[in-house]
């Protein structure tokens, strides 16, 4: 008999009111394993805070998230642990090279640090690493920030705005990045401003309108 694909991230009744303004509400979802799922809608719509939500960081006015059915509040630590989160700013030191950044990111993530030149040669920094950010672009910053998805064992990734600053080439090999890492068996949901190049039948949508009360 055929089995069934593992949920791995689920929402619940999810609300959430910013400013007395309700973003969304009643927002029922789930997320499987081998699927990438991208949340579109205008600015104001609450992508980033509903990714927030899912990631922990923010709390729901109501419902809930539960990562493998089990509510991500009843154990933070296992989840932080199966989980990748990338916000929209790319969270670069000035003052540290490329590579201290990027070290410096991959030990906030209990990843291997001593790996981080080599990573940088996934994104295209190979020659940078000893460069001060400060010196360095807005693209390259985020290529930064993104580079330890070359590392990461977590199932969950939760990247906002993953392609801003990234170049057409860039934003192709973060794509297959993803559809490597569905096929493996994580998920993937990501908000982007811009259509997606892969194939339509590999990931799904979900919109959010702005309401304005």
């Amino acid at each position: 008999m055929p089995t069934s694909t593992p949920t791995l991230l689920s929402t619940r009744q999810l609300t959430c009111i910013r400013e007395e303004r309700i973003l969304f509400e009643q927002l029922d979802f789930d997320v499987c394993a081998g699927e990438i799922l991208q949340i579109e809608g205008p600015n104001g719509a609450g992508k980033t805070s509903l990714l927030r939500i899912l990631a922990g960081l923010s709390q729901p006015y109501e419902g809930s998230v539960s990562f493998k059915g089990t509510n991500i509040t009843h154990d933070r630590e296992y989840y932080n642990q199966h989980l990748l989160y990338i916000g929209h700013l790319a969270g670069i030191k000035g003052e540290m090279t490329a590579q201290e950044n990027l070290s410096f990111n991959l030990a906030l993530s209990g990843l291997d640090k001593s790996q981080a030149e080599s990573t940088l040669a996934e994104v295209n920094l190979l020659g940078f690493e000893d460069a001060l950010a400060s010196h360095l672009s807005a693209g390259q910053h985020r290529r930064i920030a993104l580079a330890k998805l070359w590392q990461s064992q977590a199932p969950v990734w939760i990247l906002d705005e993953p392609f801003t600053a990234i170049d057409k080439h860039g934003v192709k090999t973060l794509e297959n990045l993803m559809l490597k890492h569905a096929k493996q068996g994580g998920c993937v949901i990501l908000t982007t401003h811009q259509d997606l190049t892969i194939p339509p039948e590999c990931y799904k949508k979900l919109a959010l309108e702005y309401r304005f009360f």
